[in-house]
């Protein structure tokens, strides 16, 4: 992907300035003095059943790329609720899968606003196993978890069109 128009070299998308600070939990509109950003913390959470189909491995163990999907999935809907626009996804940072998702899972995908740019949003994602199949108690039994399973995190970065410059064209 090329860089975001009008980001330098160190940072292809345009995470810069009083913008950047969304990062440790505050940021400001530009002409704001200050005020906080009222989009950050804006989350987007999707449920999803896992089915046997989609399990690749022994075990009906599903890959990791599966909670990578259900996150581009909740940050297209991030970027039409802040933006008006399904967004492209610029980069993923600190992929962590910290769980096996199984065949038979119910798992949620919870994407949350971290910082804003004047076209890029960083977001901070995490899936969630919430119900899980017990084939020990019959062939179509499952459970509501205890609490959660986190299964993936990760934290990763959108961009936006720049509207005003597409209005002047």
């Amino acid at each position: 992907m090329s860089s975001a128009a009008g980001a330098g070299p160190e940072d292809p998308v345009g995470l810069t300035g009083p913008e950047a600070v969304g990062a440790i939990g505050a940021a400001t509109l530009p002409g704001s003095a200050g005020a906080k950003d009222p989009r950050l913390g804006l989350s987007v959470t999707h449920r999803r059943y896992v089915t046997h189909g989609d399990a690749h491995y022994g075990g009906n163990l599903v890959d990791g790329a599966y909670a990578l999907a259900l996150f581009g999935d909740v940050a297209t809907e991030v970027c039409i609720r802040m933006d008006g626009d399904e967004g492209l996804f610029a980069s993923y940072s600190d992929v962590q899968f910290r769980a096996p998702v199984q065949a038979g899972d119910i798992i949620e995908a919870t994407a949350a606003v971290t910082a804003v740019g004047r076209r890029s949003r960083e977001l901070t994602f995490e899936a969630s196993v919430v119900c899980r199949a017990d084939p020990e108690q019959g062939p179509s039994a499952a459970a509501v978890l205890p609490e959660p399973l986190v299964v993936a995190t990760a934290t990763g970065t959108v961009v936006v069109p720049d509207r005003k410059s597409d209005s002047a064209k």
